[in-house]
């Protein structure tokens, strides 16, 4: 069988973050910090609009780009919230989730030896899905001195005449860092200096806990080479619904749209009649979502400053990214021996990059009463730790 399979295919690890959520699924009374996932359900009347369109009979396909009703209320939530104009007819594509648009909004522009820039630590989709497109995955490693931020440095030192895209994933999945304004200044100088594209991760961008969150494609020159990428699942907390959404100039939306025609047809119709439903009247309940989970990020922030646990402060998403170098392990074994003694999972700050070894990542999409059940067991571990040294 070995000699039907991809290559590429083979070569590629399997996603670190399943690995613990699946050890912890079958181990009694452990509690898991370790899966990006709110906690909420998806709001009642959110949930209503899918059933309505359900009891309608709306289960027919809808337009490869989407539903025009869904891709007109994207265009006027991006206008509200960002200063961002995107023609419906033909700037914006629903996918299913925001990982399809990744991967389509890749293969669209790649060709083979095209290099894609990756900032890690970050989502564990981009490399891979720039893998399958064709290109060489160039890595920047993120340092927590610069609070994982991108800085334009390290950026003109990764470019080449092969590099094509640079994806912008933040505010960062594991980091919970974010790019403010004169940061993305720096940055969209650069990029269009060098005439590159960018495909920026915008997927938690209601979830910002310092000002309001800025796009790049918000800035002078930056629309036009810019895939913008977000959806539904974090901040309206519709991950099963699967549904998310691309915005770019038109000629690049056809192609990709092209890619999704051929390999899924179109979004979920009753997902997409729901996130109708969020868009219109669902602001309100992003807020909600976003001070409960502003408060749980305080709530960790104290602990690990009571506990001396070195964690600089994030102020996107919902995930914390706190230092274990202290003591002597590998991410992999930290996390290894806190579940089996302890009952609680983290995700290894490797699952998203080599340059995470020595981090954790705690994801805070859990109940404040299961948050302090799981720091109560990790200060005692780490008291342990420390004891025994």
């Amino acid at each position: 069988m070995r000699k039907f399979l991809s290559d590429s295919v083979i070569n590629i690890k399997p996603s670190g973050i399943r690995k613990f959520f699946d050890i912890v699924s079958e181990m009694k009374d452990a509690i898991s910090l370790g899966v990006g996932e709110p906690d909420f359900d998806t709001p009642w009347h959110i949930r209503e609009e899918g059933i309505y369109a359900l009891e309608r009979g709306k289960t027919f396909y809808t337009s490869n780009a989407g539903l025009k009703d869904l891709r007109i209320e994207i265009s006027n939530y991006l206008k509200r919230r960002f200063e961002l104009n995107y023609n419906p007819d033909n700037e914006i594509l629903v996918t299913v989730g925001g990982s399809e648009a990744i991967d389509i909004g890749l293969r669209a522009v790649i060709n083979p030896g095209d290099e894609v820039i990756i900032p890690q630590p970050s989502y564990v989709s981009y490399e891979p899905c720039a893998i399958l497109a064709g290109a060489k995955p160039v890595i920047i490693d993120l340092k927590a001195e610069n609070e994982f931020r991108l800085t334009s440095d390290e950026l003109l030192t990764a470019i080449t005449d092969k590099t094509k895209v640079l994806i912008l994933p933040y505010p960062n999945n594991p980091t919970g860092a974010i790019m403010e304004r004169e940061d993305l200044e720096k940055i969209a100088k650069i990029v269009k200096e060098k005439d590159i594209l960018v495909m920026s991760d915008e997927i938690y961008s209601e979830l910002t806990y310092k000002g309001k969150h800025v796009s790049i494609a918000e800035l002078d020159g930056m629309k036009e080479r810019t895939i913008l990428i977000n959806g539904f699942s974090k901040s309206y907390a519709m991950t099963g619904w699967r549904l998310g959404y691309a915005c770019a100039p038109k000629e690049l939306i056809q192609q990709m749209t092209k890619i999704h025609q051929f390999a899924i047809m179109c979004a979920p119709t009753t997902s997409q009649y729901a996130a109708v439903e969020a868009l219109r009247f669902g602001d309100d309940d992003v807020a909600k979502m976003r001070q409960a989970y502003n408060q749980r990020r305080r709530f960790l922030m104290d602990a690990f400053n009571k506990m001396g646990l070195s964690c600089f402060e994030p102020y996107g998403a919902f995930y914390v990214f706190p230092c274990i170098k202290e003591f002597g392990m590998t991410s992999e074994e930290f996390a290894t021996k806190f579940l089996q003694e302890e009952k609680v999972a983290l995700v290894p700050g490797t699952a998203f990059g080599d340059c995470g070894e020595g981090f954790l990542r705690i994801s805070y999409a859990y109940s404040l009463e299961n948050l302090k059940v799981a720091i109560g067991r990790l200060e005692r571990f780490i008291s342990r730790l420390r004891s025994d040294r």
